[in-house]
C-alpha cells in the first residue's frame, strides 16, 4: 500500500513534481487552505455541522456532486476545520473557568483539545479507516467501480471531522453543564455520566460508518459498525460501579 497522493486537479498525481511543489500537493487541500479565509464558506459549514446532528445522512448528499465537480471525494473548503477548532477553544475556556485554571493553563488545555484530541487523534483514525477500507471493504471492479477506485485519506479525516463534532456536543459542552452530577458518588449520577461517554462514542462510530458508506465502491461497510459491541459491553460492566466521567476528567485535568 503506498503512501496517500492528492490529486492536484487535473487528474494527475502531483508527486511527479519536484522539490517543495511535490511535498505540498501531498498535504490535503484543505490544509493547504487554511490561510485564505476570504475563500471560506462559513455559511455552508455551519449548515453541515447543524445537519450532522439532526440529519447526518443529508451531509453525505452533497459528496456525489463534490466528486463530479472536484474529481475528489474530499472536501477543499477548510472552513468546517476553523468553526470546529473555535468551537474546542471556547470549550477550552470554559473548563478553564470551572478548573480555575491560569491563562497560560487555559492556552494549553486549548492546545491539547485541538491538536490532540481532534488533529493528531484525526490522523490516526483517518489511516487506520483509509488503510482497512483500501484493503478489506472495497468491492470487485466492475463497470460501476472502476479499478481506480479507492477511498482518499483527505476523505477519510473528512469522515473524522464530521463524526468529531456530536462527540464534542456531546463530551465538551453537555459534560460541562452536567459535572456537579455525573461526579457525584451515587448510581443515578453514574448511570447519567457513563450513558453520556457511551452515546457519544455511539455517535462517533456510527458517524464514521455514514461516511464510508456514502461511497459507493465500498462493500461490507456494516463492520465499521462493530466497535459498538464491545462499547456496549464496557457500559454494562461499567454501571456496576465505575464512573467513567470521574476517571476520565482525573486523567485529563488532574488533581484540580
Amino acid at each position: 500500500m503506498e503512501l496517500p497522493t492528492y490529486s492536484n486537479g487535473n487528474g494527475r498525481s502531483p508527486l511527479g513534481g519536484s522539490g517543495s511543489v511535490g511535498v505540498s500537493h501531498r498535504v490535503p487541500v484543505i490544509f493547504r487552505r487554511l490561510h485564505r479565509f476570504n475563500q471560506m464558506d462559513f455559511e455552508q459549514a455551519a449548515w453541515q455541522l447543524t445537519y450532522l446532528c439532526l440529519a447526518p445522512r443529508r451531509v453525505y448528499r452533497n459528496v456525489y456532486f463534490h466528486k463530479q465537480t472536484k474529481n475528489t471525494w474530499a472536501r477543499d473548503d477548510p472552513a468546517i476545520l476553523v468553526l470546529l477548532v473555535a468551537c474546542l477553544c471556547v470549550s477550552a475556556i470554559a473548563w478553564s473557568v470551572v478548573y480555575s485554571y491560569s491563562l497560560l493553563e487555559a492556552i494549553q488545555l486549548a492546545f491539547f483539545m485541538v491538536i490532540r484530541d481532534y488533529l493528531l487523534t484525526g490522523i490516526v483514525i483517518a489511516t487506520v479507516l483509509w488503510l482497512t477500507s483500501n484493503k478489506l471493504l472495497l468491492a470487485p471492479p466492475s463497470h460501476s467501480t472502476p479499478a481506480d477506485s479507492a477511498v482518499e485519506w483527505a476523505y477519510a479525516f473528512d469522515v473524522h471531522t464530521n463524526a468529531f463534532f456530536p462527540l464534542y456536543l456531546t463530551l465538551y459542552l453537555a459534560q460541562l453543564f452536567l459535572l456537579p452530577i455525573v461526579l457525584k458518588d451515587n448510581w443515578v449520577c453514574l448511570f447519567l455520566g457513563n450513558t453520556l461517554y457511551l452515546a457519544a462514542f455511539a455517535q462517533y462510530t456510527y458517524g464514521i460508518y455514514l461516511g464510508l458508506s456514502a461511497l459507493p465502491f465500498l462493500i461490507r461497510s456494516e463492520l465499521l459498525l462493530s466497535p459498538l459491541l464491545p462499547l456496549f459491553t464496557a457500559y454494562i460492566v461499567s454501571l456496576l460501579g465505575f464512573n467513567v466521567a470521574k476517571h476520565v476528567l482525573a486523567v485529563y485535568f488532574g488533581s484540580s
